[in-house]
């Protein structure tokens, strides 16, 4: 393994219905599972990787826009599914990535999207293992 350029970490109690919190405190979050029917606040495990999705894939966005001397401004949205697994066994997740670019035609739109996808190390990480659609749009 190369060496780690930092390193994040967080701490989980109790799963989908406990608390989860960052070394730093920045992040100190009840959790709640949307489909009960409960007066609790929180997030959840999907709300906290689509954040995480959506920041990172339009960091990529930007650095391959940049590396190609094009002039853009982005907003990437990232809305993750929670599904039962197909094979009834379990459960599984699923990502679309809303791309939205100024300064580019709608084909620019597409190919700056699927370069940042090759690129951007959260979809490095599942490439093979979740379902991630791609819905570009110049704007």
């Amino acid at each position: 393994m190369k060496k780690a350029l930092f390193t994040a970490h967080a701490t989980a109690k109790g799963g989908r219905g406990g608390h989860v919190k960052s070394d730093d405190g920045l992040l100190d979050l009840d959790l709640v599972m949307p489909t009960e029917n409960t007066d609790k606040k929180g997030t959840n495990p999907e709300q906290l990787f689509a954040a995480a999705y959506s920041s990172c894939f339009d960091g990529a966005l930007n650095s391959v826009a940049s590396n190609k001397k094009k002039a853009i401004d982005s907003t990437t949205t990232a809305d993750v599914s929670f599904l039962k697994d197909s094979d009834g066994g379990g459960f599984k997740i699923a990502v679309t990535l809303n791309i939205e670019i100024k300064g580019v035609s709608p084909e620019e739109a597409e190919e700056l999207s699927e370069e940042a996808h090759q690129v951007c190390p959260y979809s490095k990480a599942t490439r093979g293992n979740i379902d991630v659609e791609l819905k570009p749009k110049a704007i």
